[in-house]
């Protein structure tokens, strides 16, 4: 009866810690969700797509945030350099819950069309960054789960374990997140997919900065591991909080390359 007493003890002691790493995983994942970025957003930055045995290709960018009252998160991105991408767009508005919803503008179609939910693994613009990558994924849509601790270069951080508890509401299986308690920036993700014990792709962050009081990344680089491809994104301008107006995050403004040239930083 003792020897019973002592596994039923171990058995509850183990199940006591796992629902606490899952309780403090989730405050966690709910504490990065609602990190202080502003009320909105502009940037200038570099796109890098480079690949070994390639020269590589760069293109200019600017991007635009704004959340909105009733907790919803809009952006825009707009391409400026080289000629063969400038003026192409992507909208995404980030709805409350597990609703999102996504537009690309190419100009040579002068015309937006909305991505369908079954092309979030798709790769936006010949990138390593998914369209699933440039949506506010919600945090109720996975189980976190800290699993430890681990080293970012110098930088001890927290390791933060997402699964989808819908399968088919992400491309990938599993996240592994490096967090720097700070700033609560992650400065390493890797990303699985179903069936892989080792990750697919790999986000670096190589520097961030504290701009107009907000933590902020300002280069950071995606690897796709398989292939050797890397896309990195280099910030040189930004601005926060300049009250965007909602009617930039528009279909009207995203089909309109001009729209948004004012309030570039």
């Amino acid at each position: 009866m003792k020897h019973f007493s002592l596994i039923l003890l171990i058995t509850l002691t183990c199940l006591s810690r796992l629902s606490s790493a899952d309780t403090d995983g989730t405050a966690l994942a709910q504490k990065l969700y609602d990190r202080p970025d502003g009320i909105d957003e502009s940037t200038q930055a570099q796109m890098i797509l480079s690949q070994k045995g390639s020269k590589p290709r760069q293109r200019r960018l600017y991007t635009y945030r704004l959340d909105n009252k009733n907790d919803e998160t809009l952006s825009l991105m707009r391409f400026t350099a080289p000629a063969d991408i400038e003026g192409t767009g992507l909208l995404t508005h980030d709805l409350p819950g597990d609703e999102s919803n996504q537009w690309i503008y190419l100009p040579a179609l002068d015309r937006a069309r909305r991505i369908a939910s079954s092309r979030k693994g798709g790769r936006f613009v010949g990138s390593d960054i998914y369209y699933e990558d440039l949506r506010k994924r919600d945090v109720a849509k996975d189980r976190h789960r800290i699993i430890g601790t681990g080293k970012v270069g110098k930088v001890t951080t927290t390791i933060l374990e997402s699964i989808p508890l819908d399968p088919d509401s992400s491309v990938y299986s599993k996240r592994l997140s490096w967090i720097h308690m700070g700033s609560l920036i992650p400065l390493q993700v890797e990303y699985y997919t179903a069936g892989s014990e080792t990750p697919i792709k790999r986000l670096k962050v190589k520097k961030i900065k504290k701009l107009q009081g907000y933590w902020t990344v300002v280069d950071s680089t995606v690897y796709d591991i398989k292939s050797g491809h890397q896309t990195r994104i280099v910030t040189s301008d930004i601005k926060y909080d300049q009250q965007l107006p909602a009617d930039l995050f528009t279909r009207q403004a995203l089909s309109d390359k001009k729209s948004e040239e004012k309030y570039r930083p």
